[in-house]
């Protein structure tokens, strides 16, 4: 008899998973069983990881806009019958201090990081605690809890990421669903946004991220553990995952 994978038959969305993190966290559900939904604005994208992992599914998913959230819940549902985890993962970095940002461009950059992940939290709730062991994945980032003038709206999403999900947690336990909710902060990576990132940081420091980078594979492997029934008593957890980079 076969082993089962460690998500064996549940269903996930991992939002932004066309490329990046997104992607490696979807191809890591894949492989260990999940029938992974791809969901991406890009939606090229979205198809071309689909197609290469086995039981996975693309959806075009803006997710700034509820509609499209509330459409691609009702797809879920109608492939799949259930839902039993949602990884946020989309969202943009725009590398300008307070000084430089507009508030224009900083409400994009929180619409994407901050007010998807509250309208992926709040589509997803009732799926989610229907399954009766439902697991939320939200990604914010080192830059929520250390202070990086190149990325200011970047790092205020990914704060208010962090706060909501506390409120999260505490209004699950609340009402009584059976839904936990975890997040992931990670520090530099091999992405396209961290390479971007580079080119506006002062030397040294771009050389220090340099000597704390990690795969995507390294995030991916923690997303997948968070998923997993294996971190069943894991709720509320801040993990960060930057190789010590915060602490030295």
């Amino acid at each position: 008899m076969a082993a089962k994978g460690r998500v064996e038959g549940k269903v996930v969305l991992v939002t932004g998973a066309g490329h990046g993190l997104g992607q490696a966290d979807a191809e890591a559900l894949a492989r260990e069983g999940a029938r992974v939904i791809v969901a991406d604005v890009d939606e090229q994208a979205a198809r071309r990881v689909a197609e290469a992992l086995p039981a996975a599914m693309a959806l075009h998913l803006d997710v700034t806009c509820e509609t499209q959230w509330q459409a691609s819940l009702a797809k879920i549902m109608q492939v799949h019958g259930r839902l039993d985890a949602l990884v946020n993962n989309a969202g943009i970095a725009r590398f300008e201090t307070v000084e430089q940002s507009s508030l224009e461009s900083f409400r994009r950059v929180t619409a994407v990081s901050a007010e998807g992940t509250f309208l992926g939290c709040k589509t997803c709730l009732p799926a989610l605690a229907a399954s009766g062991a439902g697991s939320i994945v939200n990604i914010a980032s080192v830059a929520a809890i250390r202070g990086n003038p190149a990325v200011f709206a970047y790092s205020a999403a990914k704060g208010a990421v962090l706060s909501m999900t506390r409120s999260l947690i505490v209004h699950c336990q609340q009402q009584g669903y059976p839904v936990r909710a975890n997040m992931v902060l990670p520090g530099s990576h091999d992405t396209e946004m961290v390479r971007q990132a580079y080119h506006f940081a002062a030397p040294e420091l771009r050389e220090a991220a340099r000597r704390h980078e990690g795969k995507p594979q390294h995030v991916a492997d923690l997303v997948l553990f968070l998923v997993s029934d294996e971190s069943i008593r894991l709720n509320g957890a801040e993990i960060v995952i930057d190789n010590g980079r915060t602490v030295a």
